[in-house]
């Protein structure tokens, strides 16, 4: 069973292409605006109309309100959205059924007292994205490129379907998929040439490094 891979903080129609040309499973539209990464609706919404059918559209989100997901979904045709802020479990809840899109909720972990959080916000999201912790003094809520200890996220059983994330590249992401097996990476900063520019050959390099030792079977 292949890895699927995510690709987050797409901002160009040439890297949508490359990452759908190289097997990505699904890309990642930024809407936090102090991010390198960041795309406003307006460009999210024309980057989702080149993304090729079968790719899945991922909105992802820090903190916003409702006036804002109102605006995002109806000018983005997403398929996910992902909250990557400090979303309580009931605000996750309100999200995905006022919009009835599957939610993906992001976790950080830095202690495996952090690893309590993922069993209760497999109650109410569709899926987990399970990142390192950021910094107190960062400015971004992931995309830090960061990894975490991969064996506190080491278990056979989630509450629901799980991404990891944090730190990966094309160099460490077959050994992150055998420790942890995960089935589903993300990543954002470890493909790319600067940050916010993606690079064909770096995302090229990191799917098949996560398709090399596929996921094991549980």
């Amino acid at each position: 069973m292949d890895t699927k891979v995510k690709i987050c903080g797409l901002t160009t129609p040439d890297s949508i292409a490359a990452a759908a040309a190289a097997g990505v499973t699904y890309v990642g539209y930024n809407f936090f605006a102090k991010s390198p990464r960041y795309a406003d609706p307006d460009l999210a919404r024309s980057l989702a109309l080149e993304t090729p059918v079968g790719v899945a559209k991922v909105g992802l989100v820090v903190n916003a309100d409702d006036a804002f997901l109102d605006h995002l979904t109806s000018k983005v045709p997403l398929d996910m959205i992902q909250l990557h802020g400090g979303e309580s479990p009931e605000r996750v809840a309100e999200v995905r059924a006022r919009y009835g899109l599957p939610v993906i909720k992001a976790i950080g972990i830095a202690t495996s007292e952090d690893t309590k959080q993922i069993d209760v916000y497999g109650q109410v999201a569709d899926m987990l994205l399970v990142d390192a912790k950021a910094p107190k003094d960062a400015v971004l809520p992931g995309g830090n490129g960061l990894p975490f200890d991969w064996q506190l996220v080491n278990r056979k059983f989630w509450p629901k379907p799980w991404m990891l994330a944090g730190g990966l590249t094309a160099q460490n992401v077959g050994l992150a998929v055998q420790m942890t097996g995960a089935r589903q990476v993300d990543t954002a900063s470890g493909v790319e040439s600067a940050p916010g520019v993606k690079d064909a050959k770096l995302m090229a390099e990191f799917i098949q490094a996560a398709r090399e030792k596929p996921a094991p079977k549980l």
